[in-house]
């Protein structure tokens, strides 16, 4: 293939698209110049690009002298791409154009294993399931009733936004379990969802839905949003580290996400403490919990009483709450110090439902790396917040459908 005017010109192509992505509207000189193609052959190509709906015109330039140029835009819109965040508290679904402007954004409840013994059937009016008409009413393509769930809130999401199901290209998919990066299988996950590894590996996930499907966990999908939209964009050498329901690491060296052996890189839940319990037990919204049961409220705690009261408590200047986050800030620092002694990163940032309370955990946490850090990275929290799986999965989601588009420039 190489070599061959086919190869050339989807090279040719592609210089073209990454400029147009890049610097936004161009007209077909300033492309020549920005690529160093001949004018001939920019004119061909997105000709070429037009007819694929890859590029649109979009109007004149404001040259002051001559005939006005037409200006060439990559079309943002010809495609659209998902992000799902299967959370242990909620579920999260984005849909974005090519450009990763999130379009529609909305939220639901969590999954329940055991509700959906009793879910028989889902339907739902088709928005362009292949080789089913516009309107009419089908069963959602899938035996896995959470599945058929999932389909169904995607598919509200496009009929809200007068899209069809053929518009979208990618679902990215973040899950709070190790996934095995080559066979899409899921080796664990947090116990809300035990039991569902099959039903959420890539293999089901394919069959359930009508377009290309990414899957990553959901912590690694979380420090890729940051990357690229939140606190650490561009940052050569980050970690993301959350706490909430569990505990995660993801990390990215330029620009790249690790996984190491069967995707287990950045799964820190089974380091161990000092007193050999597992991190996860300790620095979990569970271990927060016992920890105020234990050894601070001694019996006194609410039976129904949940980490934000605990924070909430810290903040009003109660003196047990005070005392306790300084001890679970200590046993956070020991975590982080000896990740930061192994990776050395330029920067951490916190975040999950128990990370993201920056305002009470980070003058500790930052206290102790001055204090007792070999090696002293920025401290902070996550810009993105409860989005930032579903952003990472957004942007997985794209990566992938740009990567195709491109490929794409050849077949026709």
């Amino acid at each position: 293939m190489a070599g061959t005017p086919q190869y050339i010109r989807n090279l040719n192509e592609n210089l073209i698209m990454d400029a147009l992505i890049t610097q936004g509207s161009m007209s077909r000189a300033d492309i020549s110049r920005q690529t160093g193609l001949s004018k001939p052959t920019v004119s061909s190509a997105v000709e070429h690009l037009i007819e694929r709906n890859l590029v649109k015109e979009t109007g004149r330039a404001d040259n002051a002298q001559g005939r006005k140029a037409t200006l060439i835009q990559f079309n943002e819109t010809a495609y659209y791409v998902c992000g799902i965040d299967i959370g242990a508290t909620r579920i999260r679904i984005a849909l974005s154009d090519l450009n990763g402007q999130i379009i529609a954004y909305d939220t639901y409840p969590p999954i329940d294993p055991g509700q959906y013994v009793q879910f028989n059937s889902v339907n739902v009016q088709s928005s362009g399931v292949a080789g089913v008409e516009d309107g009419q009413e089908t069963s959602v393509p899938s035996e896995v009733p959470v599945l058929r769930l999932l389909h169904s809130y995607v598919d509200q999401l496009l009929q809200k936004n007068r899209l069809q199901w053929s518009d979208l290209r990618c679902i990215g998919f973040g899950i709070p379990g190790v996934v095995l990066p080559v066979s899409g299988k899921i080796s664990r996950i947090v116990d809300p969802l035990a039991g569902m590894e099959q039903d959420f590996s890539r293999d089901a996930l394919a069959r359930a839905f009508p377009c290309d499907i990414m899957l990553d966990n959901d912590v690694n999908l979380a420090a890729l949003g940051e990357y690229r939209k939140g606190a650490a964009m561009n940052s050569p050498l980050f970690i993301f580290f959350s706490i909430g329901a569990g505990t995660g690491a993801g990390i990215m060296v330029q620009g790249h996400l690790l996984h190491g052996l069967g995707g287990l890189t950045g799964e820190v839940a089974e380091m161990r403490m000092q007193d050999g319990c597992r991190l996860e037990d300790v620095l979990s919204a569970d271990g927060l919990i016992r920890l105020a049961k234990r050894h601070y409220l001694k019996g006194l705690l609410s039976s129904d009483m949940q980490p934000e009261d605990i924070f909430a408590a810290t903040r009003s200047g109660e003196g047990w709450a005070i005392s306790m986050m300084k001890e679970y800030s200590q046993m956070i620092a020991s975590a982080l110090r000896q990740i930061s002694t192994l990776l050395a990163p330029e920067l951490i940032v916190l975040g999950g439902g128990i990370g993201g309370n920056g305002d009470v955990l980070l003058p500790l946490l930052r206290k102790a790396v001055a204090e007792q850090f070999p090696v002293q990275p920025q401290l902070i929290c996550s810009d993105l917040g409860e989005r930032a799986v579903v952003t990472g999965a957004v942007q997985v989601a794209l990566q992938h459908t740009l990567m195709k588009l491109k490929q794409g420039t050849t077949e026709e």
